[in-house]
Formats: structure tokens, sequence, C-alpha cells
């Protein structure tokens, strides 16, 4: 279950307008600290990722599947989570199941969600998008930092060339 400043934090960024999965990260950002912290593990960065998405759409992030290929199981599972939550829960969680898979995800390693091995996923994320594809989030991030971001940016400019 997210905590409740997670789910507040990800409402906040749905009122501001911004992207479904800029509202997941939040969940994702929970996930890597339960990993660091002990309280579960993942057995790479990529499942720690997917259990944030999942938390995500339980929450009502209209959080759409990967694009690509997804195998029928994982689009199943993602069907499953948006179902949850567009509807409220009717009982509580079994309490044994939940239990069990704490107890699984303890027993799973902690290094998924180091400094290293995000990077390392993030670098590997990067390579599969297209130069502009990168260049136009750079010029994005560069017009959203306002005044001061682009005067960072036209001096780098400038000592480039």
């Amino acid at each position: 279950m997210p905590e409740p400043e997670v789910i507040e934090r990800a409402h906040k960024d749905a009122e501001q307008g911004k992207s479904p999965s800029t509202q997941a990260g939040e969940f994702v950002r929970e996930e890597m600290h339960h990993v660091r912290q002990g309280q579960h593990g993942a057995r790479s960065p990529q499942q720690a990722i997917a259990i944030g998405f999942s938390k995500a759409r339980r929450a009502g992030v209209p959080l759409a599947p990967k694009k690509g290929k997804t195998s029928s199981r994982t689009r199943a599972q993602v069907q499953r989570d948006i179902n949850k939550g567009r509807k409220s829960r009717a009982t509580k969680p079994s309490r044994i199941r939940s239990r069990a898979v704490s107890a699984a995800l303890k027993r799973e390693g902690h290094s998924a969600a180091s400094h290293a091995s995000l990077w390392r996923q993030a670098q590997r994320a990067a390579r599969q998008r297209s130069g502009q594809s990168r260049h136009q989030s750079a010029m994005t991030a560069v017009h959203t930092k306002g005044p001061k971001g682009l005067r960072q940016a036209a001096r780098t400019r400038a000592k480039s060339r």
C-alpha cells in the first residue's frame, strides 16, 4: 500500500496536468526508497520500477502498458491493475497472502536500487531512444528551468563553439 504522501504528490502532479508517467514516478521513487531501506528487495531495477508502476495503476494513475513488445500476461496484469484503480476496495486484502508476498520480497536483493544499478538502467533506457528524442527532452528541460536555465544553456553553447 503506497503511503498517503505519495498519493497526494501524484494527485498534485495530475492537477498540474503532468503526464501519467510523471505521476507514476512518485510511486517508483517510493519503491526505490523501500528497497534501499530493506523493507523488501528486487532482483533488478526493472522489477522495482514495474512494482512502482503497478502501485500507481492501482492508485488510479491512468498509465498505459509499455509500447512495443509486451506479453499477453503482462498486458492482462496491467488491465487488472487499472481495473483495481477504478473501483474502490470491497474487502480488506488477505493478511496471509500479503505477509507471504512481503516475506518473498525481503529475500530478494537490495542492490537493485543502488545508484550504480539505477545509472546503468538509465543509460540503457536512453540508448533505446533516438537522438532527436533525447534532444527534445533536453530542450524542454532548458525551457522549464526558467531564465537561469536559459543563461546556463547559452554559456554552454558559447563554450562549445
